[in-house]
């Protein structure tokens, strides 16, 4: 039988009528591997893979949605993934999948060239980076993340030890909202002068002596860590939502250490709110 001819004669099972008709706020596919361009404040571009959740919503008189139509729309744009078409992505989505709304969320390795502090030699630093996007009928939202691995030293056994002090590797993630295109590599500085110092890909030994003793003169609880970023990024124009963790992988003790601060929060009483006025000047 001929493949077209085959095809007339299935059932589409998806746009049956459920035995229960409830909506679903989102359904989809996830852990979809998928090569993809990434804006790069260096180079212009960057080629990476991403890992893709793609979702629409719903309506309650469809059984399922069209899982093939997902990976369709992704390969209509090919190697031009990046920030600048997601809306337009989330649209084909939408169209392709009669749906009302449409999700997409990618996460990826960002490489970035870093030269050692003393030595200068150089070597690829790789940081988490992810963007969130959904657009409904009257509305487009897109949160850009990093995740950048950090150094800190505790200023608690600074001041009690009569050598040296304890330190550790944590992880800041930001997350932001904002109307200007913000770089990556912004957001990864602002973690990184955030901390007692920052991580290196290659450390030569007078490189090993300068982190070492710059974290013990800079030391940082994760509650100074996601403060300093917090006030970092109230200062940059045009981020008009953000949050920012930092996670401290205790090295003497069994549980990590965390820290957290959204602005403007959802979730506090306006005592814990923050705004520009409050913010020290970096």
């Amino acid at each position: 039988m001929p493949l077209k001819e085959c095809s007339v004669n299935l059932p589409d099972i998806q746009s049956a009528i459920p035995d229960t008709l409830i909506p679903i706020n989102k359904v989809g596919i996830k852990n979809l591997k998928y090569p993809i361009k990434v804006l790069d404040r260096a180079k212009g571009f960057q080629d990476t893979v991403g890992e893709f959740n793609l979702y629409v919503d719903l309506p309650s008189h469809f059984k399922g949605t069209h899982m093939s139509r997902f990976v369709e729309v992704l390969n209509e744009f090919k190697d031009e993934i990046h920030v600048k078409n997601i809306k337009e992505i989330l649209r084909k989505l939408k169209t392709k999948l009669f749906a009302r709304s449409a999700h997409l969320e990618v996460y990826f390795p960002y490489f970035i060239e870093k030269k050692a502090p003393v030595t200068g030699v150089s070597g690829l630093m790789e940081y988490q980076a992810f963007m969130k996007a959904a657009l409904f009928t009257r509305k487009f939202d897109l949160i850009l993340g990093v995740v950048v691995p950090v150094m800190t030293l505790c200023p608690c056994s600074k001041s009690i030890s009569k050598y040296g002090a304890h330190n550790q590797r944590g992880i800041v993630t930001i997350q932001i909202r904002s109307k200007p295109f913000i770089w990556l590599e912004e957001l990864i500085e602002i973690a990184e002068e955030s901390a007692s110092s920052p991580v290196y890909p290659i450390l030569k030994r007078p490189d090993e002596k300068y982190v070492t003793e710059r974290a013990y003169e800079n030391p940082k609880f994760v509650e100074d860590v996601v403060r300093a970023c917090a006030s970092k990024l109230l200062q940059i124009e045009g981020i008009y939502w953000f949050s920012v963790s930092v996670e401290n992988f205790e090295s003497i003790h069994g549980h990590n250490a965390y820290a957290y601060i959204e602005h403007p929060s959802q979730n506090y009483s306006s005592e814990s709110s923050i705004s520009k006025k409050d913010a020290p000047h970096s």
